[in-house]
């Protein structure tokens, strides 16, 4: 044989060889979901009722369905009536779940000065704040940013989309409560 056509069946053999995967019968991924399905028929819940925004306990659940914004008037930062129903919501949720922070996001709409919009948006944010610490969740756990109008939902010069933009929005995240 020539050195050509011993080169040539030496990579084709590497490359077949590289191509095999010892584990390819050994899905341990489907095991532990088998295993999951199993415990959860032999205890009658239903798996996926446990998952994303079904289980109470999730980000998705916070976000979805407690809700984790709140509109704000005009040139505002004062909690509507519907802000302080969501608000009493998520104060709940995070006193049932203290392992989660939250950082408050502040908004204002596309009016006003850059500057005067960075202050409104941060007195949003600290009333959500100052609110959330009434209902008792320890200050340590809140935190607050201000985004002005940089951040905008909607864009467009319309009350329509100025409405949607004049908001606070809770950030959970995973973190040490007390």
């Amino acid at each position: 044989m020539t050195h050509l056509t011993k080169a040539i069946l030496l990579v084709g053999t590497l490359a077949l060889g590289a191509c095999t995967n010892a584990d390819r019968f050994d899905n341990t991924d489907a095991a532990d979901l088998n295993s999951q399905n199993l415990a959860a028929a032999n205890t009658g819940i239903d798996q996926t009722a446990l998952t994303g925004a079904n289980n109470p306990a999730s980000p998705q659940y916070f976000s979805q369905t407690i809700g984790d914004r709140v509109l704000f008037e005009v040139d505002t930062s004062t909690l509507t009536a519907q802000g302080r129903a969501t608000l009493d919501g998520q104060a709940g949720w995070l006193a049932t779940n203290s392992d989660y922070l939250a950082v408050i996001e502040g908004h204002a709409d596309e009016q006003g000065t850059r500057e005067y919009n960075l202050a409104l948006g941060a007195r949003r944010a600290n009333a959500v704040r100052e609110y959330l610490i009434s209902k008792g969740l320890a200050s340590s756990r809140v935190r607050t940013v201000s985004y002005g109008k940089e951040r905008p939902l909607a864009v467009c010069s319309d009350e329509s989309c100025y409405a949607q933009n004049r908001r606070a929005v809770t950030i959970i995240s995973i973190g040490q409560g007390s």
